[in-house]
């Protein structure tokens, strides 16, 4: 049993020191002070959006991050039996509920707004 919880902890290790873990920690970090710098805002669709005045970096990582998102709307869609747009949507709605003040959400059809 100790060699199986060794052997666990090294594959866990592992799994958090790949390159796409790291990516994606930066990508969280890159947007997350997007946001905070007003760049950066949640869609009522469940998305990132860019307010204004993105840099590459800051778009790539609105990209990636809308990329993982995309892949699980689909999923939970396909469990569910609802539309991948109405699992974004549902997320979105809640995503939107959590965004702080001073921060952009955009609700679905309107403009960038202020919280």
């Amino acid at each position: 049993m100790r060699n199986f919880k060794h052997i666990l902890s090294a594959a866990a290790l592992v799994l958090l020191s790949t390159p796409a873990f790291a990516d994606l920690a930066a990508d969280k970090a890159t947007v997350d002070a997007a946001k905070a710098a007003g760049t950066v805002g949640e869609q009522a669709d469940g998305y990132l959006g860019i307010v204004s005045g993105a840099d590459g970096t800051v778009t790539a990582a609105v990209n990636e991050i809308n990329n993982g998102r995309r892949q699980v709307y689909a999923q939970t869609a396909s469990k569910s039996g609802v539309t991948p747009d109405a699992a974004g949507q549902a997320t979105g709605a809640q995503l939107i509920a959590k965004v702080p003040g001073g921060q952009y959400f955009k609700p679905l059809g309107g403009a960038w707004t202020k919280k």
